[in-house]
């Protein structure tokens, strides 16, 4: 019988580089339930959160702005994603250590 488990993912300083938050492994299905981005520098900045599936691409949101102090509620409510094997999330941000990313998954194996 499968086991569901609800579980978190966080990333701290965010930057320039991608970021993966998660990354799907064989035997199970995730469903991203919850990606928030905070901004934790003083001034504006702008992320970009993707799924990448066999090296493409598929953005969530690209160029978002979260201002100062603000958080972008990437996916949350109603809307829901739902991951492949081998997939991964990643998070990029335009400056340096500016974003943390919280993110709920329901994983099933």
């Amino acid at each position: 019988m499968p086991t569901n488990t609800f579980t978190s993912y966080a990333n701290k300083d965010v930057g320039t580089s991608a970021a993966t938050v998660v990354t799907v492994g064989a035997g199970t299905q995730t469903t991203i339930i919850g990606c928030s981005c905070a901004n934790t520098t003083n001034a504006p900045v702008t992320v970009d959160v993707y799924i990448t599936r066999s090296t493409v691409n598929y953005y969530l949101v690209k160029g978002a702005t979260v201002p100062v102090g603000g958080t972008l509620v990437v996916v949350g409510g109603d809307q829901k994603v739902v991951l492949k094997v081998a997939d991964a999330l990643k998070v990029v941000s335009s400056l340096s250590a500016a974003v943390d990313v919280v993110t709920s998954v329901l994983e099933i194996a």
